[in-house]
């Protein structure tokens, strides 16, 4: 057998032709003689012509072809040379030669008389599927190209594209000159042009030559199809071929992922400003002026071309992501243009207080306004004037609203953004990952999200018409079935859901750009998707707490309160029912370790959905949370903030019941924030007389009044931009929301008066000795400090008031010199109906004291 690249040069001329002109003509003709045979059957019979197989030289010698026409029940006869053609014809019969070789000179011979001339490939197919042999206008050697349509581009040397043209049509492919919607795969010698540009945009399969070459070479296998998947994915055109790639403002370990994924998708890589570089991808997020002047020949594209053409896993357009230069983006507004520099102290004062006010309403996440809610403003005859103070069950129920709205907002962007695509049919380049897959990373997510919709229409209907009498429970309860089916099958698998995700990126490398796509848009927050899908297995327990928030709230008397507690259990029946992965006793251990060093850490920080995120050392700058100086420490969790200051004194240590010693607490408890109470993050800038400084904005849920904390850190071993990130983004998980940096705003120092100027220079260490003698001082010779036994006298009487019985002698003054040491002390004096209140709580927080030491 001749060499394939040997063909025929008198086959070039009519192969360069659109064979589906000449096809067309060919159908026409068939049908136009059929009519007419139809026609004039009536009147005259037409003579029949038999079809007669001619097996030319070497096919005569094969016995499996000479079976296979024996079964398709086909005459045939033996020719060896083309001398003997002229004797074989005959108009009783219709000729079919089959040639074992179609570049030699009978085939030749045959093609030049128009003889229909077919492969043994042909015959064999039709014997196994018991079917007629087929008509071809044109030599047919086999079927491996049958119903493909193929266009070319890119081919200069018009021989190199008769070979390919011939090739298509012997097995049995159909050629387009143009490009349109019924091509089926694109033949492109580059990557470059307009019919590549659109077969990128059809999702046409584009191949190299060799995908041609190579199918003729197993032109002589049984069964072999072209098109098959494992065969064509073999010689698809890769996204960076022809492509000199450089990168520039990306890490190192993202640039070696980024430059071994270029080798692998076809292209090469070159430092950035090297004159041979075809594009220069660029990180938009941190480049903001290019180091040099491109050429007209470079591409500077963003890196989401880099992505989205290993996905779409062809070439993509450069014109639709062309980096160009920001011009000064408001990016983040810095707080220190809400305020103007002034020397007066007053208007510091109102400067720090407009701006704390514009931040709180930059900072209000809810949907309504913050007055009150919409049937509190409806007016009535009867109806008494609504405090501007909202009530702390109303602000709970506001938050609980809020972070269920967040919630659903990211399901949906699981969903939208990440199930749908991978689910949806004929994605360019084929499907990114199998349908068990997909099934294995979402599993029940969109159930969770159709009920948890529900569940935020109801609270929303609830909290537009407020009434104090309302049931939030009663919504829980109601869905409490649904949440039981729902969740179990999602948190149990959730392991199994993060696993494939991380093997499926590391194995497909369109899914690795499918997630570096996605996860960088703004719907994501940029967190990954692992990140994202975690928020089902934290939601649960999220709503617990915020019901038992509300349950505190709530009075004895609301029915809500019983419904809450009925809630509450079922809630936890649907945690009983996940199959929670085993708790690490590290982390549980880093928490009581918490608790016995912060001496009055409160006892319910110890909770089996908590953990411990990062613990910082800061100096107090301010009033707030403790006198400026303090040495703070800041314990981060999932979902609060605990808040204690180093212990001025330490006395003894503590024995447990076994006999076991512990060192005694060195921290003293100010206060436990829950994460949702910080509305802004303020990322201090560093001058000369600022370092390391930030601070907290928070607002809390029965106040109206906005607090500022800030804080200078005081350890080096964690920068403050990855802290402020870090609280940044466990806020955001706590309220649901996707977007973290949103949560942080950069200040100047001036418009908050913070500086660290001299923190630790002797004169303010001396300073602040004297203001805590100077307290310990006043505390001791204070007028206002009542006796312990006092107290409990005054607390009967205040019972015995409130039962009927009239204060005797003693108590009356007792009262009476309460009254007198108030007003020595300067402040008002405690009426008979607000002491009972005052001892209420000293008793309360007595109590919980008592039980947190035992």
């Amino acid at each position: 057998m001749a060499d394939d690249s040997a063909l025929a040069s008198t086959t070039g001329s009519t192969s360069l032709a659109d064979s589906s002109i000449f096809d067309s003509k060919v159908a026409e003709t068939s049908k136009e003689n059929l009519f007419i045979r139809s026609a004039s059957c009536v009147e005259e019979e037409m003579p029949q012509i038999e079809t007669r197989v001619i097996l030319v030289q070497e096919s005569g010698k094969q016995e499996e072809l000479i079976r296979a026409l024996k079964e398709i029940k086909l005459p045939f006869v033996k020719m060896e040379s083309v001398e003997e053609f002229k004797s074989l014809d005959s108009p009783e019969f219709e000729n079919v030669f089959i040639v074992m070789d179609f570049q030699d000179s009978v085939f030749n011979e045959l093609y030049k008389a128009d003889c229909r001339v077919i492969g043994p490939p042909v015959v064999l197919n039709c014997a196994e599927k018991g079917e007629p042999l087929p008509f071809s206008c044109r030599p047919l050697y086999c079927t491996s190209m049958m119903n493909l349509v193929l266009c070319f581009t890119g081919f200069r040397k018009k021989e190199e594209l008769a070979r390919l043209v011939t090739l298509v049509h012997h097995m049995g492919g159909v050629i387009r000159k143009d490009f349109n919607s019924k091509v089926t795969h694109l033949v492109a010698n580059c990557t470059q042009g307009e019919k590549f540009r659109v077969a990128v945009s059809l999702g046409t399969p584009i191949m190299k030559p060799e995908w041609i070459h190579k199918a003729w070479e197993r032109r002589n296998e049984q069964d072999f199809c072209a098109s098959v998947d494992d065969f064509r994915n073999e010689f698809k055109v890769p996204p960076f071929q022809d492509c000199i790639l450089s990168f520039l403002g990306f890490s190192d370990e993202e640039k070696t992922n980024m430059e071994e994924m270029t080798k692998m998708q076809g292209g090469n890589c070159l430092p950035v400003g090297d004159e041979r570089c075809t594009h220069l991808i660029v990180e938009e997020n941190i480049v903001k002026e290019l180091p040099f002047e491109p050429s007209k020949k470079l591409y500077v594209v963003k890196q989401e071309w880099f992505w989205g053409s290993i996905q779409m896993d062809a070439r993509a357009g450069e014109t639709m992501y062309l980096y160009e230069k920001a011009n000064t983006p408001e990016l983040k507004k810095s707080v220190s243009l809400l305020s103007l520099n002034t020397p007066n102290s007053n208007r510091k004062r109102r400067r720090l207080k407009e701006t704390l006010a514009q931040l709180s309403r930059e900072a209000d996440l809810s949907p309504f306004p913050p007055q009150t809610p919409k049937s509190c403003t409806k007016s009535s005859k009867n109806s008494t004037p609504v405090p501007s103070k909202q009530s702390a069950r109303w602000q709970v129920a506001k938050e609980l609203y809020q972070t269920e709205s967040n919630y659903v907002n990211i399901l949906a962007t699981i969903i939208q953004l990440f199930q749908v695509p991978l689910e949806e049919e004929g994605q360019r380049g084929g499907p990114i990952l199998a349908p068990e897959e997909i099934k294995t990373i979402f599993g029940s997510i969109p159930d969770i999200f159709d009920v948890h919709t529900k569940i935020k229409d109801d609270l929303e209907d609830l909290i537009v018409n407020w009434d104090e009498s309302k049931s939030i429970g009663d919504i829980f309860l109601k869905y409490s079935k649904d949440l039981v089916k729902i969740y179990p099958p999602f948190v149990n698998f959730f392991e199994m859901s993060k696993e494939t995700i991380i093997k499926c990126e590391k194995q497909k490398p369109r899914f690795h750009a499918f997630l570096k796509i996605n996860q960088a848009k703004p719907e994501c927050g940029r967190q990954s998707l692992v990140e994202l899908l975690i928020r089902p297995v934290q939601r649960l327990p999220s709503i617990a707490l915020l019901l038992n928030d509300l349950k505190k709230h709530t009075f004895e008397e609301n029915p809500d309160k019983s419904t809450l507690e009925k809630a509450i259990e079922s809630l936890k029946e649907v945690m009983t029912h996940i199959n929670e992965d085993k708790r690490k006793t590290e982390a549980q251990r880093q928490i009581f370790d918490v608790v016995y060093e912060v001496d009055g850490c409160p006892a319910n920080l110890l909770s089996s959905h908590r953990s411990l995120v990062q613990r910082v050392e800061t100096i107090s700058l301010g009033e707030h949370p403790c006198d400026r100086g303090e040495q703070v420490t800041l314990f981060l969790f999932n979902d609060c903030l605990e808040i204690a200051r180093k212990r001025h004194k330490v006395i003894g240590t503590f024995r447990s019941p076994h006999g076991q010693t512990r060192p005694p607490a060195s921290l003293k408890h100010i206060h436990l924030m829950p994460l949702s109470q910080i509305k802004k993050v303020l990322d201090i800038r560093e001058t000369e007389d600022c370092h390391n400084a930030f601070a907290l904005l928070v607002r809390p849920p029965t106040e109206q009044a906005n607090v500022l904390l800030s804080f200078q850190m005081t350890s080096e071993e964690l920068p403050k931009e990855n802290w402020l990130k870090m609280l940044c983004r466990h806020v955001a998980n706590t309220i649901c929301k996707a977007d973290a940096e949103n949560l942080i705003y950069t200040a100047d120092p001036e418009s908050f008066e913070v500086n660290t100027k001299d923190m630790d220079s002797t004169l303010s260490r001396a300073s602040r000795a004297i203001k805590k003698t100077s307290k310990k001082v006043t505390r001791a010779f204070s007028f206002s400090k009542t006796p312990k036994r006092a107290l409990r006298r005054a607390l009967m009487a205040s019972q015995s008031s409130a039962e009927g019985r009239s204060p005797s002698s003693n108590e009356k003054h007792v009262m009476s010199r309460l009254a007198s040491t108030s007003s020595l002390a300067g402040i008002p004096s405690p009426s008979l109906v607000s002491l009972p209140a005052f001892f209420e709580r000293r008793s309360h927080t007595l109590s919980r004291s008592t039980t947190h030491l035992i």
